[in-house]
C-alpha cells in the first residue's frame, strides 16, 4: 500500500468534453441508419442513436447483436489555413470503423471512451462519411456478455466536428499539490486563472508552479471550481478545476476537506426507456438532478466510463464519483483482451482525471465470475491483470485511489475494497446488516460498501407489514418490503461512526439480457426509479434520511386499493425529515409523532389505524408540509382469476384481474399481455410498468400507455390462461 494514502490528498481536475477544440460543431443531424440484417432499409436518425433502443426489452426475442451502419455528408469548412479537421466520437458501441467514401480512416474498440479520427487530408467541402458499429459477441473483448447489463450498439453519444489551427495540442494536464498548481510544462502556455468568485488570481506563463493563496475548496455542499484560460498560439483552451482533500481512514470513516463525511451513494447505468444508451443531454441532466435531490453525495458509475456530461454534472452538483472500466465478470482473456483493459483505463483516467468529483478509479467488477473461459476461475491470471491495472492507474494519477467490487482474492491489490453484502435479499437477513458491515470494516483496511438493496416491481404492495427477521423476500418483489429493507439499512448506517459510506444498487431500473423472467422481462428492477425515471416509493425513503430540504411523503401513492377485514388495524407509514408529523385518516387525527432515528420503521412516523370499506382519505401534516392520498379499502374476499376488466383514462389502458363475481384479485401476480389493432401507438418495449406489452400484475393490475391517432382495439389476456381475454374499443384521440 502506498504511504501517501495515509495522508490528505489535494487534487485539481479539469472539466473538458473534447480534445480542446478551437471550433467544435455537433453533427448529430442528417444521418441515415441501417442494420446489417436490413441493409436496404435506411432510416433517418438523429444522434445520439442506439439500435437496441427497443429490442433490449422485447419480451419475445433476444436483443440484436451485430452490425449497424450510419452514413451522412459533412460539409467541411475549416477556418484555419493548414488547420486540422477531426471527427470526434464521445462513445460508440462496441467496435467502430470510420470511412470517408470507401477509405478506412479510423477504428476503435471499446464502447465507452472518447476518441477522434483525423480527416484533414480530405480538405474542405462536402465529404461522405460512413460509420460501422458492431456489438457482436466477442469473448476477447470487455465487457463480457455475462455482464448484467446490455452491450448496446450504435452512435449512442454525440459526434462532433473539431477544427484545430495548424499547431495545436490535444489536451493540457493540470496538477495540484496543496495550493500549488502545475500547468502542463511540456508546452509554452499563457495562463489565466479565475477563482470561483470571478476574481482573477493569476496571469502569466506556465514555466513555474502557480501558488493559489487562500484556496476556495470544492465540496459536496459547495462545489466551487476555478477556471483556467489557456493560450497556445492561436489555440484557446478553457478548463475548470477544483481543489479538495479526501482521506479513507484505515478501518474507519471517510473525510472530505478535513471533516468526516458519510458517503451516501447510488449507482447508474447509461440507460433509459425508449432510447437505450442514447440518452439526451436533457434526460441526463434530469436524472442527475433527481439523484442530488434524493440527497446523494456519492455515485458509482457502473460499470464503464460514462458520458462526460455526467462527470461535469457531478462536479457542478457536488457528487463524489467512483468510475470504472468495463472489465466485468467473465474471467480474464488473452493479449487482445488485456490490452483493451489497459487502453480503456488509460483513456478513462486521461479523459476524466481533471474532474474534482472523481475520487476512485474502478479496475473491475465481480471479476471472480467464471464462464467465458471455462468454469474454473483463473485466480493467478486475474490477479496478474489486476496488479498491472493498479500499477498503471497510480502511474497515470498518483492522487486518487483504486478500487474493485467483489473479488476477494484481489482485495489486497487495490486501495479500497467492497465485498458482496446483500443483507435481506441475496443473503441472510436485514437485521444481520450491521454485523456484516462491521466484519468487513475490520477485515479490509479501506472498505466502502457498493451494492446493496433488492428488486421491487413498481406499484406492487403487500398488506400485513413485514417481519425483517424472516429474511429474504426475494419472491415478493413488493415496494412494501423494499422500503423496509432500505429503511433498516439507512437507520443502521447513520449509527455507524466508523463507516466510510455505501452506494445502494441502483438508482434506476435498466435493461439486462440476463433477466428474461423478471416481472418486467429483461429489466433489472432494483432501482428506486423506474426505467423512465418515475420515482418508486423507495425514492422517498432515501430523501427522508439524506436531505436537509423539508420533505414529506405518505407511503402508498401508487397503492389505489388496500384490503383487509372490516375494522382491522392497518399500518400507515410516512417518510419525512421533519421533526414532527400528525396523521389524519378520514378527518380524524391519530396523533402527532416525533422523528426518532431508532424508532423503526420510518423513523417513528408509523401508525396503526382502522379503514372503512370504500374510500379513505389519508393526510399527513408537518410544520412545513402537507401530503395526502386517497385509497379504496376492499373487504370482499376474492377467488381465482376468471376475468379481466379494461378501462381507459388519460392515455392509459388498465387491466384489472377479477374473479368470477367481479371482485378484484388484489394478490394476483399473473402475467398480462397487451396488444393493439388499429391506428395508434402502444408503448410496448420501454421496460417500465406502463411501457411493457408483457408484464406481471401488481396487485392484480397492469397498465400500458396508448397514443391514439385513429380507432383502435386494445386486447389484454392472461398469459397462462389465454382463454381469459378482454378487448376495449377506443375512438381516435379520445
Amino acid at each position: 500500500m502506498q504511504t501517501f494514502f495515509s495522508r490528505f490528498i489535494l487534487t485539481a481536475c479539469v472539466l473538458a468534453s473534447s480534445a480542446s477544440a478551437q471550433v467544435k460543431l455537433r453533427v448529430d443531424t442528417g444521418w441515415l441508419f441501417a442494420r446489417q440484417d436490413a441493409a436496404n432499409e435506411w432510416q433517418h436518425v438523429t444522434l445520439p442513436h442506439c439500435y437496441n433502443a427497443l429490442d433490449g426489452v422485447n419480451p419475445d426475442a433476444k436483443y440484436y447483436q451485430g452490425t449497424g451502419w450510419y452514413r451522412t455528408s459533412l460539409r467541411i469548412e475549416n477556418p484555419y489555413p493548414e488547420g486540422h479537421t477531426l471527427l470526434e466520437f464521445e462513445g460508440a458501441g462496441q467496435k467502430t470503423e470510420v470511412y470517408v467514401d470507401t477509405t478506412l480512416v479510423g477504428t476503435h474498440v471499446g464502447g465507452y471512451d472518447r476518441w477522434t479520427v483525423d480527416i484533414t487530408r480530405f480538405g474542405n467541402g462536402p465529404i461522405p462519411v460512413v460509420v460501422r458499429c458492431d456489438n457482436s459477441r466477442d469473448v476477447q473483448m470487455i465487457p463480457s456478455n455475462l455482464s448484467d447489463f446490455c452491450l448496446y450498439g450504435g452512435l449512442y453519444r454525440h459526434v462532433n466536428l473539431l477544427y484545430m489551427p495548424k499547431d495545436y495540442i490535444e489536451d493540457v494536464c493540470i496538477d495540484v499539490w496543496g495550493n500549488r498548481i502545475t500547468v502542463d510544462q511540456q508546452y509554452p502556455l499563457q495562463v489565466e486563472i479565475i477563482a470561483p468568485d470571478g476574481k482573477r488570481v493569476y496571469r502569466g506563463d506556465n514555466r513555474k508552479p502557480i501558488t493559489i493563496k487562500h484556496p476556495m475548496l470544492w465540496d459536496v455542499d459547495a462545489p466551487q471550481c476555478y477556471t483556467a484560460r489557456i493560450r497556445y498560439g492561436e489555440q484557446r483552451i478553457e478548463k475548470r478545476f477544483g481543489l479538495r482533500t479526501f482521506e479513507f481512514k484505515e478501518h474507519g470513516p471517510f473525510y472530505l476537506n478535513g471533516r468526516r463525511l458519510l458517503l451516501n451513494g447510488t449507482h447508474r447505468h447509461e440507460d433509459h426507456a425508449g432510447v437505450g444508451a442514447a440518452m439526451t443531454d436533457e434526460q441526463i441532466r434530469r436524472e442527475m438532478q433527481q439523484i442530488k435531490d434524493m440527497g446523494a453525495n456519492f455515485i458509482r458509475l457502473g460499470h464503464y466510463q460514462q458520458n462526460d456530461l455526467v462527470l461535469q454534472l457531478c462536479d457542478s452538483l457536488g457528487l463524489l464519483v467512483w468510475e470504472e472500466i468495463p472489465w466485468c465478470r467473465g474471467g480474464v482473456g488473452g493479449e487482445r483482451y488485456q490490452a483493451q483493459a489497459h487502453r480503456m483505463l488509460r483513456n478513462m483516467i486521461n479523459q476524466h482525471r481533471h474532474h474534482p468529483s472523481v475520487i476512485l478509479w474502478g479496475l473491475g467488477n465481480e471479476n471472480d465470475w467464471p464462464g467465458d473461459f471455462g468454469n474454473k476461475v483463473d485466480t493467478l491470471g486475474i490477479r496478474t491483470l489486476m496488479t498491472s491495472l493498479n500499477t498503471l492507474a497510480h502511474q497515470l494519477d498518483p492522487h486518487r485511489m483504486t478500487t474493485i467490487r467483489r473479488c476477494d482474492f484481489c482485495a489486497d491489490i487495490v486501495d479500497v475494497y467492497s465485498p458482496s453484502i446483500w443483507a435481506g435479499w441475496y443473503a441472510r437477513k436485514s437485521t444481520d446488516y450491521r454485523e456484516m458491515e462491521q466484519a468487513a470494516i475490520k477485515r479490509f483496511p479501506r472498505f466502502l460498501h457498493a451494492e446493496w438493496g433488492g428488486d421491487s416491481h413498481a406499484c406492487r404492495h403487500a398488506e400485513g407489514g413485514f417481519d425483517i427477521e424472516a429474511g429474504d423476500r426475494n419472491g415478493d418483489w413488493s415496494e412494501s418490503y423494499i422500503v423496509r429493507l432500505f429503511d433498516w439499512h439507512l437507520k443502521e448506517q447513520a449509527q455507524m461512526d466508523n463507516l466510510t459510506g455505501s452506494a445502494f444498487w441502483t438508482f434506476k431500473d435498466f435493461c439486462t439480457p440476463l433477466r428474461p423472467n423478471n416481472p418486467i422481462p429483461y429489466v433489472n428492477q432494483k432501482g428506486v426509479c423506474q426505467r423512465d425515471g418515475t420515482p418508486k416509493e423507495s425514492y422517498y425513503v432515501f430523501q427522508s434520511y439524506w436531505t436537509d430540504k423539508p420533505m414529506l411523503h405518505i407511503y402508498g401513492h401508487t397503492w389505489p386499493i388496500r384490503w383487509g377485514n372490516e375494522g382491522e388495524q392497518k399500518e400507515v407509514l410516512v417518510y419525512s425529515n421533519e421533526p414532527e408529523v400528525e396523521l389524519f385518516v378520514n378527518g380524524v387525527s391519530y396523533g402527532k409523532k416525533q422523528r426518532c432515528l431508532t424508532d423503526y420503521p420510518a423513523q417513528g412516523f408509523h401508525w396503526q389505524v382502522p379503514f372503512v370499506a370504500g374510500e379513505n382519505h389519508i393526510r399527513a401534516v408537518s410544520p412545513h408540509l402537507t401530503d395526502e392520498i386517497t385509497c379504496e379499502y376492499q373487504t370482499e374476499k376474492w377467488g381465482a382469476p376468471a376475468q379481466i376488466k379494461l378501462s381507459y383514462r388519460n392515455g392509459l389502458v388498465t387491466a384489472l384481474i377479477c374473479d368470477q363475481a367481479g371482485t378484484p384479485c388484489l394478490d394476483s401476480k399473473d402475467w398480462i399481455e397487451f396488444s393493439l389493432i388499429g391506428d395508434g401507438f402502444m408503448h410496448q418495449d420501454e421496460g417500465s410498468n406502463t411501457g411493457s406489452s408483457r408484464i406481471q400484475a401488481a396487485n392484480g393490475r397492469a397498465s400500458i400507455r396508448i397514443d391514439l391517432t385513429g380507432k383502435v382495439i386494445v386486447l389484454a389476456r392472461l398469459s397462462l390462461m389465454p382463454s381469459i381475454v378482454k378487448q376495449l374499443v377506443l375512438p381516435s384521440k379520445r
